[in-house]
């Protein structure tokens, strides 16, 4: 019982913040949700081509590349918040195979969109010319990076 409550205090602590940060942007009621994502996209493109001089051609993959992560990463959300309910009501309901179930489900998920964001990095990465990639690599040393990556 002890293992649970620290995996779940653990799950809530790093699950719950991405979250509630990720849930006005990602549900169907949030009015314009698809154009403030596609301003997340159009504002790391313009900064990636402002730090690393991407072509237009760059500017296009990277494009097409965070795109395709925003739709996905809107699924995975929306699974997250649906197990986020189920882990809730099984605190509520004192339900100790429900929240470990909720809270490996968590967990497995949190791992899938960190994976996401890494295939997402290493894919734009993979556009970039070699003294392109080595002033990415300067400024993540330097910490100019943002919470997910460059």
């Amino acid at each position: 019982m002890k293992k649970i409550a620290i995996t779940l205090a653990f799950v809530c602590m790093f699950a719950s913040p991405a979250l509630f940060a990720q849930a006005a942007d990602s549900t169907p009621e949030a009015p314009n949700a698809s154009a403030h994502a596609a301003k997340r996209v159009q504002h790391r493109v313009k900064h990636l081509t402002s730090a690393l001089s991407l072509t237009t051609a760059q500017q296009a993959q990277v494009t097409t590349i965070l795109t395709n992560a925003v739709a996905s990463h809107s699924t995975a959300s929306a699974s997250m918040k649906t197990a986020h309910t189920n882990l809730q009501n099984a605190i509520h309901s004192n339900d100790a195979a429900a929240m470990e179930q909720a809270a490996n489900s968590l967990g497995a998920m949190g791992a899938q969109k960190t994976l996401a964001r890494a295939k997402t990095e290493a894919a734009i990465y993979q556009t970039l010319t070699p003294e392109q990639q080595a002033k990415m690599a300067q400024l993540e040393t330097q910490g100019h990076h943002g919470k997910h990556g460059f």
